[in-house]
């Protein structure tokens, strides 16, 4: 169970990774001097990269709680 926990782990920080990706982009569109349409356009076209990462990290949790009740 050993391999389900750590593999759990390890798509978790990848997705993790994307989120932070994610907060960083929408984070710099907001401090740079963007319209609010372009603002928005950036956030829209960051929203499916965020829920992939968002769906990476409960799935790695997922993995990791099922590998720990097995164990």
């Amino acid at each position: 169970m050993a391999v389900l926990i750590w593999s759990g782990t390890f798509i978790s920080l990848i997705g993790v990774a994307g989120l932070t990706n994610c907060i960083v982009k929408v984070v710099k569109a907001k401090k740079s001097d963007l319209t609010e349409d372009e603002l928005k356009t950036v956030v829209k076209n960051t929203l499916p990269m965020n829920l992939g990462s968002l769906f990476l990290s409960v799935l790695g949790l997922m993995a990791v709680v099922v590998g720990i009740l097995l164990g």
